[in-house]
């Protein structure tokens, strides 16, 4: 597709404001330099020729439409927090931002299902079912911030998908708007189903590609039993990493279990003033939400891993404003150090009797490449988030950076991995993405694109 000519207005925009409320299309340079890009500023954008914030099914459609008249690229974003630059405008391209389609439509405590559109942000979400004694588990850092749209375009998962799954466990039924400009809905509302093919599926990960998502419908569980905490200090990355591989053989599985390093935690510390100071250059938290003698077993098993695999200091916080504050470090380790210069971040996933050796291949990276790594993971998952830092305004590390990133890749494939857990793919991706599929699943994969957007309008470049 060429790009729209951006430099006189596109033809695409008479038809969105004849199709659209006035207030539904933007033009204004100054806001539209807010939505085009995510939170990958390594990731390449274009400049949009219109920003669209529509407020219904319908409206959406008039966009897709307009789109498909025009042979014009469109973009869906949803907050912008995503790490793979899936967001990032094209040039001349529509972007359509789901943040006016906020609303909360059920929540039945029956079906135990709540049905929202896109622009919900998930702690709202969270929030509304906890009043109503209910729980939507997938908790991913951004919480506070993305929204269940975004979550379903990079298939999110967070802090408890070790024990809880990832969306694509809890989304049930979608509304959207496909590349034909029809809106349909797939899956289903009852708890079990098996008719024709699974697109709920294939739609949720699929990052804007294949249809621009209008209503979620996600699974609910019930209130959970109130969480225990295990905290461990470790010399090296290794020794969590062995304490991870321990966790794993015992059977435990951890309602969370989460990595998080020294420079991380000072950074956390600077922007904050949490008062984290730790000795240690590695801190693990492990959490148990069994109910009962259960989760004293769990806890307690998970604190005899952590000192055989060599902690300098572990015990059950009694403290739980405490143990609170290092999950919230956790949450706020990327922002934290997103301050302090460029940073380019990872999302491989390994097998869980991997992680001790990938953990070590980083810490190798660092070093074969002159660059700063700090870590966070999803460790009980194999999920690892390796922050590789640069100083602002040098091009020399900038380029260690990208072939230590590279490098992480190649390691995490070696070792039985894949390269994104849980952030997409996006653009940072498509080469790694390229590495871990054959070229006849890439081929089966772009004949899904061709089927479902047969015109390329739907977030072009990017996965694929």
């Amino acid at each position: 597709m060429t790009p729209t000519d951006v430099s006189t207005e596109a033809p695409v925009l008479a038809t969105l404001r004849s199709a659209l409320p006035a207030d539904r299309v933007v033009v204004d340079p100054g806001v539209l330099a807010s939505y085009v890009h995510d939170e990958a500023e390594w990731a390449e954008y274009g400049t949009p020729a219109a920003l669209v914030r529509p407020r219904s099914t319908e409206e959406v459609r008039a966009v897709v439409l307009a789109c498909l008249e025009h042979g014009t690229a469109l973009v869906t974003r949803g907050a912008g927090t995503g790490l793979s630059g899936a967001a990032n405008a094209v040039d001349g391209c529509v972007v359509l931002s789901t943040e006016k389609m906020a609303a909360i439509t059920e929540i039945n405590g029956v079906e135990r299902l709540a049905v929202v559109q896109p622009g919900v942000v998930n702690d709202d979400l969270r929030a509304a079912c906890a009043a109503e004694g209910l729980w939507y588990p997938p908790d991913p850092a951004s919480a506070p911030w993305s929204t269940i749209g975004g979550n379903v375009a990079t298939n999110a998962g967070g802090l408890c998908c070790v024990k809880y799954g990832v969306t694509r466990d809890y989304v049930l039924e979608l509304e959207l708007v496909n590349g034909l400009g029809e809106v349909v809905r797939v899956g289903r509302r009852t708890a079990k189903g098996v008719v024709g093919y699974d697109l709920v599926g294939l739609m949720v990960g699929s990052e804007g590609t294949l249809g621009v998502v209008t209503e979620v419908t996600v699974r609910l569980r019930g209130s959970r039993a109130p969480e225990r905490t295990v905290v461990g200090y470790f010399d090296s990355v290794v020794d969590a990493g062995r304490a991870v591989e321990a966790v794993g053989a015992s059977g435990v599985v951890p309602s969370a279990l989460e990595l998080v390093d020294r420079h991380c935690l000072e950074a956390v510390d600077a922007w904050k003033n949490m008062g984290l100071s730790v000795d240690a250059n590695v801190v693990l938290l492990g959490r148990s939400d069994a109910p009962g003698p259960a989760g004293d077993e769990e806890s307690a098993t998970m604190l005899r891993c952590f000192e055989e695999a060599g902690a300098t200091f572990a015990a059950a916080s009694t403290d739980e404003a405490e143990a609170e504050a290092l999950f919230d470090a956790r949450r706020l380790a990327y922002p934290a150090l997103e301050r302090l210069g460029p940073l380019l971040t990872e999302d491989v996933c390994v097998p869980k009797a991997a992680v001790p050796e990938m953990l070590a291949r980083v810490e190798a990276a660092a070093t074969r490449h002159d660059v700063l790594i700090a870590n966070i993971a999803h460790a009980g998952d194999g999920n690892l988030h390796p922050l590789i830092s640069t100083p602002p305004g040098d091009d020399a590390a900038r380029d260690r950076a990208q072939e230590a990133f590279r490098q992480i890749i190649a390691d995490a494939l070696d070792l039985g991995g894949t390269v994104s857990g849980e952030h997409g793919v996006g653009l940072l991706k498509r080469e790694g993405l390229a590495q871990e599929l054959s070229p006849q699943v890439v081929a089966m994969q772009r004949a899904v694109k061709q089927a479902l957007d047969p015109h390329g309008i739907l977030n072009p470049g990017k996965v694929l």
